[in-house]
């Protein structure tokens, strides 16, 4: 999907998304000094109105710095457009590459794909901002026999 993208806002938008499994009103209001370049972190403000922090990957980042240096206006917000403007994107990529995608999609793939690479349901759901564990074991449960058996091999006291 990121590689269909036609320029790099949509780029490190769709790549903040999945590395952070960010709300869309979260990536949609986040500013330039919510960003931590040291940590790969950007504080947001979650639901009920709560601050946490979002991890992201590297390649993010230099997506973010590629896209402030070239495109950034100076007041404060990241993006030049908001949650609507984010919502239409993804639809039009939707619609244009055939893959099926949101940015709640983003969000539950986000946990999914840390629960495959062994990351425990609690860690997800901090790192997520859920408040209810529930949540997490709810999207988490797309999680296949062959990746249960790929973590009782790494852990078996036979290995």
């Amino acid at each position: 999907l990121i590689g269909e993208a036609d320029n790099i806002r949509d780029k490190a938008i769709i790549s903040l998304l999945a590395d952070s499994g960010m709300r869309l009103n979260e990536i949609a209001n986040i500013k330039v000094s919510d960003i931590d370049w040291d940590s790969y972190t950007v504080t947001i403000i979650g639901k009920g109105n709560k601050q946490r922090k979002a991890p992201f990957a590297e390649r993010t980042a230099k997506l973010l710095q590629s896209y402030l240096a070239n495109n950034y206006n100076g007041n404060g917000n990241i993006w030049n457009m908001g949650r609507y403007g984010i919502q239409t994107m993804l639809k039009r990529l939707s619609k244009d590459t055939g893959i099926a995608c949101n940015p709640h999609s983003f969000r539950r793939g986000f946990a999914c794909n840390l629960h495959r690479k062994g990351l425990s349901t609690l860690d997800i759901m901090h790192l997520g901002g859920w408040e209810d564990l529930d949540m997490v074991l709810k999207y988490t449960r797309s999680i296949t026999f062959e990746d249960c058996l790929t973590h009782y091999r790494r852990v078996s006291f036979e290995s």
